[in-house]
Parts: C-alpha cells; sequence; structure tokens
C-alpha cells in the first residue's frame, strides 16, 4: 500500500537550472511539463523547446508562455474577456463550476470562458486562460476565514494581467503539444530530455489533481471527458498505479521509447513510496547513470528533490 504522499511543488525550478546547464544540449523536450516556468527558461539560453503535457491546462499555460512570441492582452481584449463576466443566465453551461465555486464565482469563470473564446488568435486566448487559471488559484486560495480579503475577481484578473512576463522569442522553432507523454517522446527529436517523473497514485488522475482538477474541467466545458481521459492513460506513466513494481515497470517502458534522445535527465521528487535507488536502478538498465543531484526540501515539505542525468 501506498503511503499518504506529502505535499510538494511540481518542481523546483532553481535547482532544475542549476542542474541542466551542467549539460551540454541545444534542443530539449519536455514531455511532462505541468508548469511553463523551465521552458520559458531555456529559451533565453537560445534552446529550442518541445513542451508537452496530458492535461489541457498545462498545455494551455505553455502555448501562452513558450509558443508565444511576443502577442500580449490589449486593455481592449481584457474589456472583452470581463464583459457582463458576474451576469447570471438562465443555467450555467458548464455545471461542474457548482462544485468548485460559489454561484456567483461560478457564473465569473462561465461567462469569462465563453468572452475569450471571441479573442482573435489563439495566443491571445491562450493567454487569456493561463490569466483566468490563475485567477481560478487566487480565488481557492482562500477560506472562510480569510475571505473577506478576497478582492472581486475581474479585479484580480486585472491585476494578474497587469504583471505578465513579457513574452520572449528566440528564434528557435519551438512547440507546443497536448499528447500522452509516450506518444510524444516517441516523435521527439532533442539532445535533451528532462522528464519529471509523476507523484505515484493509486486513486486516478483526477483524484491525484485534487481541487487542481477544476482547471480542466473548466477548459473542456464540464467533467464528462474524466472517463475517457483516464482510460487513455492506462498502462502509461501517471496514471493510477498500485505497486512500486507497477510504477517502474511503466518508467522503464517510457525510457525505452526515449532511447534515441542523447542525453537524459529524470527529475523525481523522493517522499518515501519510489526511492532515488530503485529510479537509478531502472535507468542503469538502459543505460549508464552519469550523477545524481539532490536538493534536501524535507525540513519544509518533508521531501527530497533529485535529477538523475545518463
Amino acid at each position: 500500500m501506498q503511503p499518504q504522499i506529502k505535499l510538494s511543488p511540481k518542481s523546483w525550478l532553481a535547482f532544475e537550472l542549476s542542474v541542466v546547464r551542467r549539460l551540454k544540449f541545444t534542443s530539449a523536450a519536455l514531455p511532462l511539463n505541468p508548469t511553463p516556468a523551465l521552458g520559458a527558461y531555456l529559451q533565453r539560453w537560445n534552446v529550442r523547446v518541445a513542451a508537452n503535457d496530458p492535461l489541457e491546462s498545462s498545455y494551455i499555460q505553455s502555448v501562452a508562455r513558450i509558443l508565444n512570441s511576443g502577442e500580449r492582452l490589449s486593455s481592449d481584449d481584457v474589456n472583452v474577456v470581463l464583459e457582463d463576466a458576474y451576469v447570471p443566465g438562465y443555467r450555467l453551461s458548464n455545471p461542474s463550476l457548482a462544485t468548485w465555486f460559489s454561484e456567483t464565482d461560478a457564473w465569473w469563470f462561465d461567462n469569462v470562458r465563453r468572452n475569450i473564446d471571441s479573442l482573435q488568435t489563439p495566443v491571445s486566448r491562450a493567454v487569456a486562460l493561463s490569466i483566468a487559471l490563475a485567477t481560478g488559484q487566487y480565488v481557492l486560495s482562500f477560506h472562510e476565514g480569510t475571505r473577506e480579503f478576497r478582492q472581486p475577481l475581474s479585479t484580480a484578473f486585472r491585476r494578474l494581467w497587469s504583471i505578465e512576463p513579457e513574452p520572449t522569442h528566440n528564434g528557435r522553432n519551438n512547440t507546443v503539444t497536448n499528447k500522452l507523454a509516450e506518444e510524444f517522446v516517441t516523435e521527439s527529436f532533442a539532445d535533451l530530455l528532462f522528464l519529471r517523473l509523476p507523484t505515484p497514485h493509486a486513486d486516478g488522475i483526477r483524484s491525484n489533481l485534487g481541487r487542481a482538477a477544476w482547471r480542466e474541467e473548466w477548459l473542456r466545458g464540464g467533467s464528462e471527458f474524466w472517463g475517457d481521459f483516464e482510460a487513455s492513460h492506462a498502462g502509461k506513466l501517471g496514471a493510477a498505479t498500485g505497486t512500486k513494481s507497477q510504477y517502474l515497470r511503466l518508467l522503464d517502458e517510457m525510457l525505452k521509447r526515449s532511447g534515441h534522445i542523447k542525453t537524459w535527465a529524470i527529475a523525481h521528487v523522493e517522499t518515501g513510496f519510489i526511492s532515488t535507488h530503485e529510479v537509478v536502478e531502472t535507468i542503469g538498465k538502459i543505460r549508464r547513470v552519469d550523477s545524481v543531484y539532490t536538493k534536501d526540501f524535507s525540513e519544509l515539505t518533508g521531501t527530497k528533490g533529485v535529477i538523475i542525468t545518463a
């Protein structure tokens, strides 16, 4: 039985950058990319980035930060997005929003989702969607005891828009996709594979996402897709697994698909279920392990960050 997994960040950006800058590469493939931060930094190093994630919310954020070569939302665009945002209709077009938000907030997200679809370009829509996702994260960070300090959603959206980072473009043919990780690595040709190992879980992807599952349901217009989504991931790295051996077998299969990529950097968060030794042993069956870098965050989160290069 798996132990209770301690909460930890999806990535350790400074630690990741300190490791990958030691490697020689001009292109990088990121098959599981929950946040766009690493890819955006690699672009500044003039690296050609191919980023992927099966979650639509992660894909959208990577389009806004990695694929975006210079588009920003104008004040007119923001006005379009927020037009009549609080005005209720006959019924929510996305009833699943009522699971996550109050009635007023659910109407805001329902209307804003529809308004964003009227923006002119895919990248501008991705930027607006990313800001709205951050607004949702802001909302869900409050509880009854702190709710009085919360700003109205439209105000929060405008503030987040005002601090959006400048998009960068390095002149490379960067790509962003929304595929299964195994499919992505099979088709990828890059110097470096940076693979963030997903947290082991036994209860399914939706349950593992916890409150973050709202993002997928908002973007996809409801919750009915989860059955097909879970089924498409069955037997793939990131799907529910009940044992160590099952998880390590899925990792082995993923790495064998990645054999054509010259250098690997495998990022692992050690929580007590899968040990670093077991990951190193699995990698070592396919190619020689070069180095193991660790960063201990146990005082903060009870976890340890590990990056294995091969």
